[in-house]
């Protein structure tokens, strides 16, 4: 019992570590003032809204769909490794141990997220409904109790079907639980405790298929490898991860962006960075995602000084985050065989920031036009990712 505990012990205390080492890259000071702008303007318009919210609007109806979407994702955290098919196999009459603290940290960690959507919730129940307090925090509760049975029943179904059609197994939880939070928010308490009892036998059912069942290591495996990789994915967007390597894809559709550039010696540096953006998801998802994000904001918040200040912070995390990755020499290119010119990567990298930073512009302003001094907008983005390219230098440069 001891083994199993150090085991669990020891691979949580470097998982914490791996997650920290890279979170605090991520968690920077322009990105905590603009998450910090974003709160308070969301925070603002939605009590804004509150005000003018009609009385017939489905209010209960939004948060069981909200939460019974998140609850159905319980994904388990089980730290297995690639290793422990071989060496964890004398002690498998023991995993259980292991496995029900990872099933505490699942529940924990993933808990929050329910609890905050329904918090947040809980205004507008107060405004369009008649619901009473003990009412709504009898709600909570279901959701806590919900959210354990969801991260139960994930796991054992994956236990014991080794993760295959797991999407039906949450749709058929995510059905229940939105059904279970609509009956108790609406006063349909009989209606909830009977929905309550049926996910409680399933519960129970998926645990006795677990007992007679080799523990599925391959699957468990697979399943922390996604989940890591995800983690690094993210936080490759604001530091450089070392040991993992972006996919690459063809997007012929988006070849027009490098068709237009001569073919001439003094412009190969300029058709190798377009080419590499275009077709390496890393770096091609981060300039769309921060795009998607920016243009997300100006649409929902129409408070004129702080959607330029999240535009100006996006349009500097973008062309930074971009300058160095594309500037890195850290790997072997085959361009460096050739006479080219050290310093025609930096001007490629810059013609190539500019061009997609209009194209941000351009995008974030069409979603804007509805706000005041909606003209502001690409005047910012571009003048901040202008003097974030003169201010900085690059990876390579450094390295000079």
């Amino acid at each position: 019992m001891n083994s199993m505990q150090n085991i669990w012990s020891k691979r949580f205390l470097h998982y914490i570590g791996e997650v920290q080492k890279y979170m605090r890259f991520v968690f920077t000071g322009h990105i905590a003032i603009v998450l910090v702008f974003v709160v308070g303007a969301g925070g603002y318009q939605y009590s804004e809204w509150l005000k003018v919210a009609p009385n017939d609007f489905p209010a209960e109806w939004l948060v069981a769909v909200l939460v019974g979407v998140i609850l159905a994702f319980s994904a388990p955290t089980t730290l297995i490794r690639e290793p422990d098919q071989v060496y964890l196999l004398p002690l498998e009459t023991k995993m259980p141990i292991y496995f029900k603290k990872a099933l505490n940290w699942t529940f924990i960690s993933q808990l929050l997220l329910s609890i905050a959507t329904y918090i947040v919730a809980i205004p507008l129940l107060n405004t369009v409904t008649a619901l009473p307090v003990s009412q709504i925090w009898i709600g909570l509760f279901v959701i806590i109790l919900l959210k354990y049975l969801n991260v139960q029943m994930e796991f054992n179904y994956r236990y014991s079907n080794r993760g295959q059609l797991i999407w039906i197994d949450r749709i058929a939880r995510m059905i229940m639980s939105i059904l279970i939070i609509h009956s108790i928010l609406t006063s349909g308490l009989v209606l909830g405790v009977i929905l309550l009892v049926i996910v409680t036998t399933y519960h129970v059912f998926l645990i006795k298929r677990v007992a007679d069942e080799p523990v599925p290591y391959e699957h468990f495996v697979k399943l922390e490898q996604n989940r890591m990789m995800r983690f690094y994915r993210f936080a490759n967007y604001f530091t450089d991860v070392p040991h993992l390597r972006g996919s690459i894809r063809r997007r012929a559709w988006l070849d027009f962006v490098y068709a237009w550039i001569p073919f001439k010696k003094e412009k190969t540096q300029h058709y190798l960075v377009f080419r590499t953006f275009v077709r390496t998801d890393d770096y091609f998802y981060l300039w769309l995602r921060l795009t998607v994000i920016s243009a997300v904001i100006v649409v929902f918040v129409d408070i004129p000084v702080v959607t330029w200040i999240v535009v100006g912070a996006l349009s500097f995390a973008t062309t930074l985050q971009l300058k160095y990755a594309l500037l890195s020499s850290g790997e072997f290119r085959m361009d460096m065989l050739y006479p080219v010119p050290f310093k025609q990567r930096g001007y490629a990298v810059e013609t190539l920031l500019r061009f997609f930073m209009v194209i941000q512009a351009i995008i974030v302003t069409i979603c804007g036009m509805t706000q005041p001094l909606f003209l502001f907008i690409p005047l910012i983005i571009l003048v901040v990712s202008e003097l974030t390219l003169r201010l900085t230098k690059g990876a390579s440069e450094n390295a000079l």
